[in-house]
């Protein structure tokens, strides 16, 4: 039986809801948080839909939907702005924002994050945030943004976390239940398009399973027999790989991707993904079939292609067109192929999305973070090997990997069933692909750690005792040692209630505490008066005890408090203080004899920023952010510090808008394994001066933090600078990419990262560099820059 709430709401949908799904929004319509881990496409969504509806049938509940990646943000945006309409729909994702203040707001989860540490208003009247994607968590850049966010939220807001299917998603659950109060985990396996398994054998599609006359699943014999690498497997084979063939003896004929294609278009298994590992893999594919003979779209399509991209492109000046290879890329969308990639320019990414979701773009080569990245569900999936480069060596998927690649495989409402097809090689193993196939086997492990940015805001906020059990509660923390999260919170509750206890026996005469003190120690040497003369203690012990007490006595009676009419039941209260407070000093004692990994972290954080001067001993003798540290407090991300530093010392001050953009660059680049050894080109002018100062000052902190056991930072890079330096000097699109090493989307991204961080230096600093980081904006925001929605 649907409750009212829930049963209006199904009203509104064009389909019955699954049983998850009711159990889910149930959950919300009580008032509770819930997690729902389910795979790609189980409709996930509909129950954070069902939260947008209770906050939007409410008088003024609001709601937050946070998501990892701009790109989601959009999307989300657009559906409920359809749905709700543009006056109830706000977006906030760094570089927009719009309509902030209404009952609807779409984000990034870095958005609500800095919400919290500034102390929004835009929290107020806030029922729900709706965390999608929420096993972004384990990311090891970003993930510990959702845990800050998920601890501090004010108790009273119900948090629905969807997650793809996890395996240790009870673990998580019984934490977000420790940190969150009352939430339910709703879990499913179950998939609304079935998956049917394929494996490409030369020409020929075979199953990967069959069923017996028994009538059980078993791989496909006719696979078996084909022979392949034992073991692990899916590999290269090699030398290293332990391959060995049997079976057929002769190796399997591979064909070109353009009969794989016509194969699926002839069984009406378009459209299709191919994840390749790799931009250039990806880019290499597209050219092939490219300029193969291959006829996907009819004249209708390719019209209605035609338009798409005209309107979603008019903004790119002419002059770009050629560098950004424009004319084949439309090309190549026409004959309804396309590729999907970092590299690409954001728009570009964006037209092909659109296209593929609307079926007329039939296939996309991909690399795996549009396994992670916005909603582009396909027919059939095509993984055309089984390992990949994981940054030194190639390395055999996960299962909880293939299970991601495999979920883009069928559109509920449009397709049957949805269809994995794994291309034999010659050292492929039936067994291992099977075992791909059917393990469930993607554990979620926090990536949490306190950052700069993180200590200083939370200490200044709350103070460092607070903090340390704040970040106690971590998920990070709870995997380590999950009774440390319930110390911390029982800790937590018995210092409200301590207030609780100190209000209560508040005296207008004077100050009970002081009073109720002496009058414990008064009781603490009776008793060991009492102790040591049943020891035989002494007779020096014993009198000096005896003076000790006397002494006490004679200053409770002159305590102004002694005379105090409500004396002993003010005395109650302090009886009920002194015992909980003993009880909380043996609590912070075992959470200190825990795991403690990540309070250890916030030690040494702390201690550096006390070094550093970002913390110092305020008037009333607490730890808190000094005039540094409240610079500190608006620089996020993952240099936080040493940009900072740079602007304490003045290497970015002085300088001119193309250098200083060629510097704030050095903090966000991160070189690709082969820029590592080569020397970058860099600007002329105070560049190369200012750059080895910061490098100074990068090593001092690299130091001071590897001194004190952490694991210090990576070098940083002037790779970007050059480019950096001649966009901000007005240099066309084409002379920036021209040699070829910089790819479009690169450049996009970067960019965007170098002009966030020149908005954080304007909101940090109040001077002349505030005043330059403000014309360096300007300066970048042009041309791709501009007219680019990064999907980032």
């Amino acid at each position: 039986m649907l409750s009212d709430k829930l049963r209006a709401f199904a009203q509104t949908l064009s389909f019955q809801l699954d049983p998850f799904q009711i159990t889910a929004c149930e959950s919300i319509a009580d008032g509770r948080g819930v997690l729902v881990a389910a795979p790609t496409g189980a409709g996930k969504t509909v129950v954070a839909d069902f939260a947008v509806y209770c906050s939007i049938a409410s008088v003024r509940d609001k709601v937050f939907y946070t998501t990892p990646i701009k790109a989601l943000s959009n999307q989300k945006f657009q559906e409920l702005q359809s749905k709700y309409g543009a006056e109830n729909v706000g977006l906030l994702t760094g570089d927009t924002n719009i309509n902030a203040t209404a009952r609807i707001v779409v984000m990034t989860t870095e958005v609500l994050r800095n919400m919290i540490y500034a102390g929004s208003e835009l929290l107020s009247d806030l029922a729900f945030v709706i965390m999608d994607e929420v096993h972004y968590l384990a990311d090891r850049f970003r993930g510990a943004v959702w845990e800050e966010i998920i601890i501090q939220l004010p108790r009273s807001v119900a948090v629905v976390s969807l997650s793809a299917t996890v395996s240790n998603a009870e673990e998580f659950g019984a934490w977000l239940a420790e940190v969150r109060g009352a939430t339910d985990i709703v879990v499913s396996e179950y998939r609304p398009v079935p998956l049917t398994q394929h494996v490409l054998v030369g020409d020929e599609l075979i199953d990967l399973f069959t069923t017996s006359a028994s009538g059980k699943v078993v791989i496909n014999e006719s696979l078996l027999r084909l022979g392949g690498v034992s073991g692990r497997g899916g590999g290269r084979g090699g030398r290293n790989s332990g391959s060995r063939r049997s079976g057929r003896g002769s190796s399997t004929r591979r064909i070109d991707r353009w009969q794989t294609i016509n194969i699926l278009n002839r069984q009406g298994l378009l459209p299709a993904i191919f994840f390749i590992f790799s931009r250039a893999g990806c880019e290499s594919a597209l050219h092939q079939v490219a300029h193969a003979d291959l006829h996907l779209t009819s004249s209708s399509e390719k019209a209605q292609i035609r338009s798409i991209i005209e309107a979603a492109c008019s903004d790119i000046p002419e002059e770009d067109l050629g560098v950004l290879d424009f004319w084949s890329w439309s090309a190549a969308l026409e004959q309804g192929v396309a590729a999907h990639h970092a590299g690409m320019l954001p728009t570009f990414k964006e037209v092909v999305e659109e296209l593929f979701i609307k079926r007329l773009v039939k296939v996309v080569f991909a690399t795996e973070t549009l396994a992670l990245g916005v909603n582009m569900p396909a027919r059939s999936v095509v993984l055309e090997r089984l390992d990949k480069f994981n940054g030194t060596q190639r390395a055999p998927i996960t299962a909880g990997e293939y299970t991601q690649f495999t979920g883009r495989a069928g559109r509920r409402g449009i397709d049957p069933e949805g269809h994995a097809i794994i291309q034999w090689r010659d050292d492929t193993n039936a067994e291992y692909v099977a075992s791909l196939a059917t393990k469930r086997t993607y554990p979620l492990y926090s990536s949490f750690k306190p950052t700069y940015n993180m200590a200083v805001n939370l200490i200044d906020r709350i103070g460092r005792d607070a903090t340390r059990n704040i970040l106690e509660s971590s998920f990070a923390q709870f995997q380590a040692d999950r009774q440390v999260v319930g110390l911390a919170r029982q800790l937590a509750e018995q210092r409200e209630s301590l207030e609780g206890y100190s209000d209560s026996f508040h005296c207008s005469r004077g100050d009970f505490a002081e009073y109720a003190s002496i009058r414990n120690s008064i009781s603490t040497l009776e008793r060991e008066s009492s102790s040591a003369a049943g020891r035989q203690a002494s007779r020096s012990r014993s009198d000096g005890v005896k003076r000790e007490l006397d002494e006490l006595r004679r200053q409770m009676r002159r305590h102004p408090c002694h005379q105090c009419p409500d004396r002993e039941k003010h005395a109650r209260w302090a009886e009920r203080w002194f015992a909980l407070a003993k009880r909380s000093r043996t609590l912070e004692k075992q959470i200190r004899s825990r795991t403690g990994a990540i309070s250890r972290t916030f030690d040494r954080v702390t201690d550096i920023l006390e070094r550093l001067g970002y913390l110092g001993q305020s008037a009333d003798g607490r730890l808190a952010a000094t005039a540094d540290g409240e610079r500190l407090k608006r620089i996020y991300g993952e240099r936080d510090l040493l940009i900072s530093e740079c602007i304490r010392e003045g290497i970015w001050s002085g300088v001119d808008v193309p250098t200083l953009c060629a510097l704030v660059s050095v903090m966000v680049h991160e070189p690709r394994r082969e820029e590592e050894d080569e020397a970058p080109a860099m600007p002329r002018g105070l560049f190369r001066s200012r750059y080895e100062t910061l490098l100074g000052h990068w090593a001092q902190l690299d130091d001071l933090e590897r001194d004190g056991g952490m694991p210090g930072s990576s070098r940083p890079s002037a790779g970007f600078a050059f480019a950096a330096h001649r966009w901000a000097s007005g240099a066309s699109l084409h002379r920036v990419l021209g040699d070829g090493e910089l790819t479009a989307g690169d450049f996009v991204r970067r960019m965007k990262q170098v002009v966030d961080v020149l908005d954080q230096i304007t909101h940090a600093d109040d001077g002349e560099l505030a005043d330059q980081a403000k014309a360096a904006t300007t300066a970048l925001r042009r041309g791709v820059v501009l007219y680019s929605n990064a999907g980032q």
